[in-house]
């Protein structure tokens, strides 16, 4: 295969497909369909196993890039620094959302030593100490939550009264964002990351989440917090931050801490529900729930397409096939959790399979800051949502269940349940 690019006619570009011509490679020109419960990418399937390093074109932006799918490949590329997401900045690459979603210097599109020195700062807001006392406090609003859900009575909207609150609260806590404001925090950030919310709606929510960061920031200076935000103001006085790259870490942690964590957390629910001989089993086995998280973290394909691209600094090869100085390159976590050379039977849901090595996290210096929260929050979530109501079951058939379109993270617009 050569690094040629085709010519791809705009007619099909909606379409999935491939395209080729003489001496150039294929092309697959990824529409991205809305696609409903844990149905697994048609697309990202066929190319894991017939074309695990190939070219796709997406809905928006320009001309083509590398897709890179099996495991091994793609932990070479996140981890190797020929692979820059710096570069990506300012290019038009072909991508799922019709917009650039992130901040002008955010720390998802900065390579080391800037990453670095960026997520060092970051990493004093995780400590062993902080993840001690954000578990108490995870405890104590899911049981309000929970009792909040009791008093509404069944039916009921676990996405309205569980799933969406319960990690807004949480992240809003870490930050240091006052219970009053979460509402606008929910606002902005699902405009922000949704594709179909479209441009102007994206770049206004993401400027009016940025000044009141710089506020919130500003506001921090010198309290004595241990908050997120105080953490990233004393940052900015020590002169190892930024200003703006205060506020981009803020805007980046608010939005993945809570969009993620609630379409993710409901994509385990709704697995549970539909898998009811694996939660009869996490029931009668309560030691069971971390392993039990780890593999639902693997096999829920949590997002739509791909996330953020990388750059080719150099010409590189990655599994056999020469990518090109200057080329787009994406990799699939999805379908590297899929890779039947690493996870056997990877399409079976799997409470025994004791090595998991997924990247669901991701992978290399752009691992999830916040993985170890969404863990304690997940693993909350569902061991207190069946002690307090063991019979615990879908309100509606599955096939009834709204999924969201348009969405960049996967998940239920409404999880309707009885008791």
């Amino acid at each position: 295969m050569t690094t040629t690019t085709t010519s791809p006619n705009p007619e099909n570009a909606g379409s999935t497909g491939t395209a080729e011509s003489s001496g150039t490679p294929h092309v697959h020109f990824w529409a991205v369909p809305d696609l409903t419960g844990l149905e697994f990418d048609p697309l990202l399937a066929k190319v894991l196993h017939e074309d695990p390093v190939t070219r796709v074109r997406l809905p928006h932006g320009e001309g083509h890039a590398w897709l890179v799918t099996r495991y091994e490949d793609v932990k070479f590329v996140s981890v190797d620094p020929r692979f820059s997401r710096q570069a990506v900045y300012g290019r038009s690459i072909t991508r799922l959302a019709p917009h650039f979603i992130p901040m002008e210097g955010a720390v998802g599109f900065a390579d080391p030593p800037d990453h670095t020195r960026m997520r060092r700062v970051v990493a004093r807001a995780f400590s062993a100490r902080a993840l001690r006392s954000l578990r108490e406090h995870a405890q104590d609003v899911m049981d309000g939550l929970l009792d909040r859900l009791e008093r509404h009575g069944p039916p009921a909207d676990l996405m309205e009264l569980v799933n969406r609150p319960f990690p807004l609260a949480m992240v809003s806590e870490l930050m240091g964002v006052p219970d009053g404001d979460q509402p606008l925090m929910a606002t902005w950030s699902d405009a922000i990351i949704s594709a179909g919310a479209g441009r102007e709606a994206s770049e206004r929510a993401k400027a009016d989440m940025a000044r009141y960061f710089t506020e919130l920031v500003g506001r921090s200076h010198g309290t004595g917090k241990e908050t997120l935000a105080a953490v990233l103001a004393d940052a900015v006085d020590e002169g190892t931050l930024e200003e703006h790259e205060a506020v981009g870490l803020a805007v980046l942690i608010q939005i993945g801490g809570a969009h993620a964590v609630r379409n993710n957390s409901a994509n385990m629910v709704y697995a549970l529900l539909t898998h009811p001989e694996h939660l009869a089993r996490l029931r009668a086995e309560p030691a069971l729930l971390p392993r039990a998280v780890d593999e639902l973290l693997r096999y829920i394909p949590h997002r739509n397409a791909v996330g953020l691209s990388r750059i080719a600094l150099e010409d590189v090869e990655v599994g056999g096939v020469r990518i090109a100085e200057g080329d787009p390159v994406y990799v699939s976590y999805l379908t590297a959790n899929r890779d039947p050379s690493v996870f056997p039977d990877p399409e079976k849901l799997d409470f025994d399979r004791g090595y998991n090595p997924h990247v669901a996290f991701g992978h290399g210096p752009h691992y999830c800051p916040g993985s170890a929260l969404a863990r304690i929050e997940s693993e909350i979530l569902l061991d207190s949502l069946w002690t307090r109501f063991p019979d615990l079951r879908l309100a509606v058939p599955e096939d009834r269940i709204r999924w969201q379109r348009g969405a960049l993270i996967r998940g239920p617009e409404t999880l309707p349940v009885t008791w």
